[in-house]
């Protein structure tokens, strides 16, 4: 098994695992440096104690035979392999040639010892300053933060603001010392494969040169050292077209939102505050917190922050997880409590509401949207006018009155897409305008696609095409045709799963989705015909009608008869007479 990737995104989140896997680096490394130093000693008494020759090759075999050579990831490559193999391969070859006449050792100093500590002050140095840049920014915005969230609401809209800009400021300082730090450990760890073995590649070629008697050991080990040769270039080839691919990966994650949703094998997760009532009052306790939406299972991890130690990083620490299930989860009003991006929850192992705190309010989105969370009562908002406005959905506004609007309004009646259970859409969706370019076939296949959605989902759906059907009808004062609302609401309505490369193929294809639900809403919205995909469905035209009608066991569909013949047809695609 080896070292675990670390992942640029899990930076962002800063959790537990992650600071696990950073410390499992941390300690390679560490043990890395130290056989360094040691291999150091001993080349520098192999130069200058030529009677102690024999005793220091021995103890320089030793060591390489007793090292064990760790790369990234849980597969290695053939060329790792061989590599991680080296050292014994090494070792093997020196205590052969200790059986001969050791000669003086010239220019050893130059192939072996200045490389080897070039590499350890440079690179594994360069780290040990980057932990301790890592060290001191962790624990300055944790405690920036803390202080942040304990703002009370009621402020000035002007001194939140500068608020938040400047929480934003020290949050980037930190992810950038944070993906500093983890791009540099994993550097270093990828290129000790060759900067690592390469000194001690040529340090053997020149032992073989002093050798008179090792000319043919020389020549058994050419085939061996021509594939090294070939698998460290191979590893080094590979490191730097990797190399340029992380760094183009970091900085696009580093460009992105800052509480973007990492991918993982949970819903949700990241840091809450959890109000405790106290003695002396409430009091707001940071948990780690998980939460999986089939099982619906909410976990708290209790934390703390201690002191570097060679034991445990400087950072979190977990105390132990609660497990709970959720019921029902409400965003909080604004008015109702002095602290910001909160949301209520109920569950099932505990009496009452549980009150928490995100992160900010992009992050109390990710979370009410991972739990299917419900808005407040609110009165009717009042009727919104200016569907003739010039460039609407795309001109922008003054912050502080767009801020207010989506408070008053939009808030709780357009952010509901949000809070709808899973994706509105995923990458099944690009598929069926990219598989061909028949207008027909493309709204037969959104149209079968509207109506695997969900209820909710689809309601909503309805009511937003319906709307951007209007707007476009007065495309000649507005200006938004429905190609421009397409481009506009493209991205909005198509999330992909995950943020991968793979994904961003597929976002050329989502503008032409939403104008084909804008255009052919009629269509894509209504029952009309079906054309069977598989043998045993059925296709049938608009206003069929079938006989002997039954349940299906498979979900969504139903057995019928229909021209003599019987199969299964969708069962949201009819109506009951």
């Amino acid at each position: 098994m080896g070292l675990p990737t670390l992942e640029f995104s899990d930076s962002f989140l800063d959790s537990p695992e992650f600071r696990e896997r950073l410390q499992c680096h941390e300690i390679e490394l560490e043990r890395t440096n130290r056989f360094i130093k040691d291999l150091i000693k001993d080349g520098n008494m192999l130069i200058s104690a030529l009677k102690s020759l024999s005793l220091a090759v021995q103890r320089f075999s030793q060591s390489l035979q007793e090292f064990q050579f760790e790369c990234i990831g849980d597969t290695e490559t053939d060329d790792e392999i061989n590599i991680a193999q080296s050292l014994k391969e090494f070792s093997q070859l020196l205590s052969t040639m200790e059986e001969e006449r050791r000669r003086l050792i010239q220019n050893a100093d130059d192939v072996l010892i200045s490389p080897l500590e070039r590499f350890r002050k440079e690179q594994i140095g360069a780290v040990k300053e980057g932990k301790k840049q890592f060290d001191k920014e962790t624990e300055k915005y944790y405690s920036v933060l803390e202080k942040h969230l304990s703002l009370s609401s009621r402020k000035k809209e002007s001194h939140l603001q500068e608020a938040d800009s400047q929480m934003g400021k020290d949050r980037q300082v930190f992810y950038d010392a944070s993906l500093q730090y983890v791009f540099k450990i994993q550097e270093v760890q990828e290129r000790k494969k060759f900067e690592f073995v390469e000194p001690l590649l040529a340090f053997l070629q020149g032992l073989f040169t002093f050798y008179h008697e090792g000319y043919e050991l020389a020549n058994e080990f050419q085939p061996y050292k021509q594939q090294l040769q070939f698998n460290l270039q191979n590893t080094r080839n590979n490191f730097e077209s990797t190399r340029a691919e992380v760094e183009r990966l970091m900085k696009r994650i580093r460009s992105s939102e800052a509480d973007m949703k990492a991918p993982g094998c949970f819903t949700m997760e990241g840091f809450l505050y959890l109000q405790e009532k106290r003695a002396l009052g409430s009091v707001w306790t940071r948990y780690y917190c998980t939460y999986e939406k089939g099982s619906k299972l909410f976990t708290m991890s209790n934390t703390e922050t201690r002191p570097a130690s060679r034991q445990v990083p400087n950072g979190v620490v977990s105390q132990g997880a609660e497990m709970l299930h959720l019921r029902s989860c409400v965003r909080r009003k604004r008015e109702s409590i002095d602290k910001r991006f909160c949301f209520d929850i109920e569950v099932v192992e505990r009496h009452g509401v549980t009150t928490l705190q995100a992160l900010s309010e992009s992050n109390r989105r990710l979370w009410l949207e991972a739990m299917d969370g419900k808005e407040p009562v609110w009165p009717l908002c009042p009727f919104i006018t200016g569907i003739d406005m010039l460039g609407l959905y795309r001109t922008g506004g003054v912050n502080s009155k767009v801020q207010r609007l989506m408070t008053t309004v939009f808030e709780r009646r357009i952010t509901r897409i949000r809070c709808l259970s899973g994706s509105v859409f995923v990458e099944a969706w690009f598929l069926c305008v990219s598989e061909s370019d028949d207008q027909g076939y493309r709204i037969r296949a959104v149209h079968a696609l509207v109506y695997k959605l969900p209820e909710k989902n689809r309601e909503m759906l309805d009511l937003l095409t319906d709307h951007l059907l209007k707007v476009s009808t007065h495309s000649v004062q507005n200006l938004m045709t429905v190609s421009n609302l397409g481009m506009i609401f493209g991205p909005t309505l198509m999330r992909s799963q995950e943020e991968t490369v793979a994904a961003m193929m597929n976002i050329k294809f989502q503008n032409i989705v939403v104008e084909i639900m804008i255009e052919n809403r009629d269509k894509v919205g209504a029952l009309y015909s079906c054309e069977a995909e598989h043998s045993h469905e059925l296709s049938f035209p608009q206003g069929a009608h079938f006989s002997n009608v039954c349940p299906s066991v498979e979900p969504g569909w139903l057995q019928a008869t229909y021209n003599s013949r019987t199969g299964l047809i969708p069962d949201n695609y009819i109506t009951y007479t």
